[in-house]
């Protein structure tokens, strides 16, 4: 039996992924932030494990449970994170830090902690993205960046993985039915303060963090979608899955900066001297 571990199971994206590679015969590791959910994933019949992507020892604890009972690991899914919304000058540095910890440098010391176990099973390694580091919008800007970021590494992790037989597949989501909107808005609420330059345009950053509820795919359909990429020989290093995945990065690659400057000022009430 193939083993699985997926950060970021408590709902959504993860939970999705959880349950679709369970139903294909995985045996699925699901970790989860809070002891709650770690509860309900272990009674759904996972291999349960309350986990901060950040925390060097508890990802040493979980390498080592994972070697003792399976000696390797099959697929690793790096999905763990979340959105943080507002204009960049307003959540600073310190909102800036607490993202990349969270979507980028989590993704390496996960991967880190368990390379010795994805080499001895030649695994692959999917990285969750987003179209979002492609395209990039306003009042999302430490997001975006985020996932450009993941986009870079995960390049250079496919190449630097290669001589150990790990592969290594970015998967770039558009907008898929979950949480995330929910917790993006919440994000978005703490930096929506009155005394802000941005504060008339409030909405439209509001905007912004509900975006990727416009039409989302289901979870179902989108875990689908990566499990069947994930089966493929080759595996591609690329998969773009979700309404809008495609559309946008095409958008991103044709339009000139200028339009596309002038489309997103208008959409998001940039367009205006304050």
């Amino acid at each position: 039996m193939p083993i699985a571990l997926i950060t970021g199971c408590s709902s959504g994206i993860g939970r999705a992924l959880a349950d679709t590679f369970k139903q294909a015969g995985y045996e699925v590791w699901a970790t989860a932030r809070k002891a709650e959910d770690v509860a309900a994933l272990t009674s759904a019949g996972f291999r349960a494990r309350q986990l901060d992507v950040n925390d060097p020892q508890a990802l040493q604890h979980l390498s080592e449970e994972i070697d003792y009972a399976h000696g390797g690991l099959d697929v690793l899914i790096n999905n763990a994170g979340y959105g943080a919304m507002g204009p960049l000058l307003d959540g600073g540095v310190e909102a800036m830090r607490r993202q990349f910890e969270t979507n980028v440098f989590a993704v390496i010391g996960v991967t880190r902690a368990l390379f010795g176990l994805l080499r001895r099973n030649r695994g692959l390694v999917v990285n969750i993205g987003s179209v979002s580091g492609v395209l990039v919008t306003p009042f999302a800007g430490a997001y975006c960046a985020s996932k450009a970021a993941v986009h870079a590494l995960s390049d250079a992790l496919r190449l630097e993985l290669s001589p150990f037989g790990i592969r290594v597949m970015e998967v770039q989501p558009g907008a898929i039915q979950s949480s995330f909107a929910s917790n993006a808005g919440h994000e978005a609420e703490q930096l929506l303060k009155p005394e802000s330059a941005w504060w008339p345009m409030r909405e439209s950053i509001r905007a912004r963090a509900r975006a990727s509820q416009d039409k989302p795919t289901p979870a179902t359909e989108f875990a689908k979608g990566l499990l069947k990429a994930a089966q493929q020989s080759p595996t591609p290093p690329l998969v773009r899955l979700g309404n809008g995945s495609r559309a946008l990065p095409w958008l991103a690659s044709w339009l000139p900066t200028r339009l596309l400057d002038k489309v997103l000022k208008k959409k998001f009430g940039l367009d205006r001297d304050l």
